[in-house]
């Protein structure tokens, strides 16, 4: 999975991938040449694109589902239709039982994602970002970049994936004077056109992140940087 804020290239990254087929659950990819189905507007159309590709024979190499947190939409309104109310927080009485529910959904996903990557597929999951308060046992709570996820959907999904990445722009901050005897701190873009583009896929105070590949350092935001990371560890 790579997330991040809008714009900074999370969809690029997949279309670097080998032979890639995208699932859209939101528009924006008319900037990317790629294959795609049709924009998916209800979560039966995310399960039958991924039948198709278990069932049909082609010769894509990776399937990319952008975003999750679009399809997390899908997966509420398809569970709202189910049990005939207005919101997912009304599934089943309430207290939250919608945002359980939702994971028997999310697993049928993943359930196809496995026969997919069980023959060789490369799977690659798109969210946005979103800053959440952490509140750490070992220390003060702190702010920190996660996906834009319900909390049990984020856990199932980090949980089943091989990498967390984080897509974010590199920046450094520095103390200016604000005026009577006043400072504050003011953050700069390193590089070009905002910032050089770059992802984390070790976890940090700042992000969730984390990989089973060993990678530890910093990466360029691209799909070779990260296959030179892969083959190096």
């Amino acid at each position: 999975m790579l997330y991040g804020v809008e714009g900074i290239g999370k969809s690029t990254f997949g279309s670097q991938a080998p032979k890639p087929i995208f699932i859209q659950t939101e528009d924006g990819l008319d900037e990317i040449d790629c294959d795609r189905f049709p924009l998916a507007t209800k979560f039966d159309d995310v399960i039958a694109a991924l039948k198709s590709l278990v069932s049909e024979k082609h010769d894509y190499e990776t399937v990319v589902i952008d975003s999750l947190d679009w399809l997390e939409r899908l997966v509420w309104d398809k569970l709202c239709q189910q049990y005939g109310v207005e919101s997912i927080e009304k599934v089943d009485g309430g207290y939250a039982r919608g945002y359980t529910h939702a994971l028997t959904l999310w697993r049928e996903v993943l359930d196809l994602l496995n026969v997919l990557r069980s023959r060789g597929m490369v799977i690659v999951l798109i969210a946005h970002s979103k800053v959440e308060r952490f509140e750490d046992p070992e220390s003060s709570p702190y702010d920190r970049y996660s996906p834009r996820l319900h909390k049990h959907a984020a856990a199932l999904i980090k949980e089943w994936c091989d990498a967390v990445l984080f897509a974010t722009r590199k920046m450094r901050t520095q103390t200016e004077e604000a005026g009577f005897n006043r400072k504050r701190t003011v953050a700069h873009a390193i590089g070009k056109d905002g910032g050089e583009r770059v992802m984390r896929a070790y976890g940090s105070p700042s992000c969730v992140a984390k990989n089973r590949y060993g990678i530890s350092e910093e990466l360029s935001l691209s799909w070779p940087a990260f296959m030179s990371a892969m083959t190096a560890n």
